[in-house]
């Protein structure tokens, strides 16, 4: 057994990861390593790059550059032109991101799952209520981003942003582990809550993009704020950004999870389950009533 994969094993173990990532001071290490992360001094950068590949299965092959300033730079690589490709179909809500699909299906009322036995509310979670009474009755589903993943996320279809929420809150770890032990896990950690409008299905659609431990800065580029832990929410910020289908919204400085709600008329797509592993333009759910709720 060689000592990458001991300490993967060790590390895995639940009790231990939960520990490790979360009984500590989430807040201050989430700050320090944004900091840290953005240290262009080239040893430093040499150092925690290599670190980084040689403990994960870091993706760096259809990266747009192969050298990067520092930390931070690689996190946020963008790809080589056409290595995301969209679904085509105007029917198909592509996923906006590279992901592990975690729990999804349909909405029961207002309340959705992170885990089994472990459900939340979109009231708890969004917190507008014509926009949850929106997607009552809806579909959902979790999409999470893991540390060596592309970390840039995209418009699921042509739309029209029409707000953003921002929440403030903790920095939990968003992984299984957590999932399973933290009661409304999401509903607790730094998120915002996406509002954009579909033309071509006369409907609204939410992703919710949210923060986790190292992972507390999101970036959209139709806001001109940074959002992170030192901005203070819920505060909603009023926008009127097109975008097309496939186009870039933003990044989150590391990695974590988004959630994507669609109201009633909208199904997940053949083969979306948990734990199915999806690339950002890939079929993610369909529209399959024109006008989505009534």
């Amino acid at each position: 057994m060689t000592i990458r994969t001991a300490l993967t094993r060790f590390f895995l173990q639940e009790d231990i990861n939960f520990l490790l990532t979360n009984r500590i001071p989430r807040r201050a290490l989430t700050l320090f390593m944004g900091w840290f992360s953005k240290i262009e001094q080239p040893l430093v950068r040499d150092l925690s790059l290599g670190l980084w590949k040689r403990f994960a299965a870091l993706e760096l092959d259809e990266a747009e550059k192969t050298t990067f300033s520092s930390l931070h730079d690689c996190f946020i690589r963008r790809l080589k032109d056409g290595a995301r490709p969209t679904a085509a179909d105007p029917a198909v809500l592509a996923s906006p991101c590279d992901a592990i699909v975690g729990r999804c299906g349909a909405i029961e009322g207002t309340r959705v799952f992170q885990a089994k036995g472990f459900p939340y509310t979109l009231e708890d979670l969004i917190g507008d209520p014509a926009v949850i009474e929106h997607l009552r009755d809806g579909c959902y589903a979790t999409l999470r981003i893991s540390s060596t993943m592309y970390h840039r996320f995209h418009a699921p279809h042509d739309c029209r942003v029409e707000s953003v929420t921002y929440f403030s809150g903790d920095t939990w770890n968003v992984n299984p582990i957590a999932l399973k032990r933290v009661e409304r896990l999401f509903c607790k950690n730094e998120r915002a809550a996406i509002v954009a409008h579909l033309d071509a299905a006369d409907t609204r659609i939410v992703l919710v993009p949210v923060a986790a431990v190292l992972v507390a800065s999101i970036r959209l580029h139709f806001i001109d704020t940074l959002l992170h832990l030192r901005y203070r929410g819920p505060r909603q910020i009023p926008c009127d950004a097109r975008l097309r289908k496939g186009e870039e919204m933003g990044w989150f400085e590391h990695g974590s999870t988004i959630i994507v709600f669609a109201p009633r008329g909208f199904t997940l797509c053949d083969g979306i389950k948990d734990g199915v592993r999806l690339r950002a333009g890939e079929g993610l759910m369909r529209i399959s009533e024109p006008g989505g709720r009534p």
